[in-house]
């Protein structure tokens, strides 16, 4: 989406798993609104990408998360080669927030700032433990079908302990409208495959690795932010955790926020406007103004 006016830079958004980019098309158009192209793709195995070697619920039939990082890469290139000399800030929702970590890691000079929304590096032993899962479901059934294991530990967990829950999908939103849009969106809310959630775990435990945080420029800015009533993140703790990480790791521009009264889906909660009214006040201050 193009920006209004004379432009100040170009967000690269990554959305998260099981959903599509366009569902961002409301935070695009707000950002193009305030003087910022934005670009924003589907996945490998989301929305309407097909790669030739993954089915739709899987990034790729092999080194899938190595994939993804590298088609990020491409979105970058081509955003070089169409904006020079704009900075760019890498996005990212939960998984889109551990694709974007790694891809900064990856490619420390690529970003001007980066934002990581709602994502868990902090999966500890109990992602061990799914990882064990996993390797068993790949071995008796394969990988390219949806995992039984993993929804029951995450979506179907995190319903179970909304209060008053009127669908599985109350832990993304407050908002029933917009809970009811995910809900019918036949693009969103299905289950990923075994080789998927293995890859998100790769992305988990590589992103918050200390080594890999060590390798982002010290004075990037990051924007982070959770929500206090998320169960994908630990009530917002996972962010806290990964705002220490990379204040250990040397960085010096990390701004952090626990959102109360929020869910999953910071975009999508009845507080948006403020969120995202923040947000472009936090980008007008860490990208210089158009000369």
């Amino acid at each position: 989406m193009p920006a209004g006016g004379t432009a100040r830079g170009v967000v690269q958004i990554n959305h998260g798993l099981a959903e599509h980019a366009a569902r961002y098309q409301r935070f695009a158009r707000l950002l193009a609104g305030h003087g910022y192209h934005v670009y924003a793709h589907d996945h490998r195995g989301h929305g309407a990408t097909r790669a030739p070697d993954s089915i739709p619920g899987a990034f790729a039939s092999k080194d899938g998360a190595a994939k993804v990082i590298d088609d990020v890469a491409a979105i970058h290139a081509l955003i070089a080669e169409q904006h020079p000399g704009l900075p760019v800030v890498t996005f990212g929702h939960s998984m889109g927030g551990l694709i974007a970590l790694n891809f900064a890691e990856a490619h420390p000079q690529a970003s001007a700032a980066l934002a990581v929304w709602n994502s868990n590096f902090n999966a500890g032993l109990a992602g061990r433990a799914g990882q064990v899962a996993l390797r068993l479901e790949a071995f008796f059934k394969g990988s390219d079908t949806p995992s039984a294991i993993l929804p029951k530990l995450t979506f179907q967990a995190w319903a179970k302990g909304m209060p008053d829950r009127r669908t599985d999908f109350d832990w993304l939103s407050r908002d029933p409208v917009e809970v009811d849009l995910y809900v019918v969106d036949p693009l969103s809310g299905w289950d990923a495959t075994v080789s998927m959630w293995q890859d998100v775990f790769r992305l988990i435990y590589a992103g918050g690795d200390a080594a890999n945080l060590a390798k982002l420029p010290k004075a990037l800015p990051v924007h982070l932010i959770g929500g206090a009533d998320d169960p994908a993140t630990d009530k917002g703790e996972a962010l806290r955790w990964l705002a220490g990480e990379m204040q250990k790791a040397g960085m010096t521009d990390v701004s952090l926020q626990v959102l109360v009264d929020t869910r999953h889906e910071t975009l999508n909660e009845i507080n948006r406007d403020r969120s995202m009214a923040n947000f472009v006040s936090w980008l007008d201050k860490v990208l210089p103004a158009p000369a």
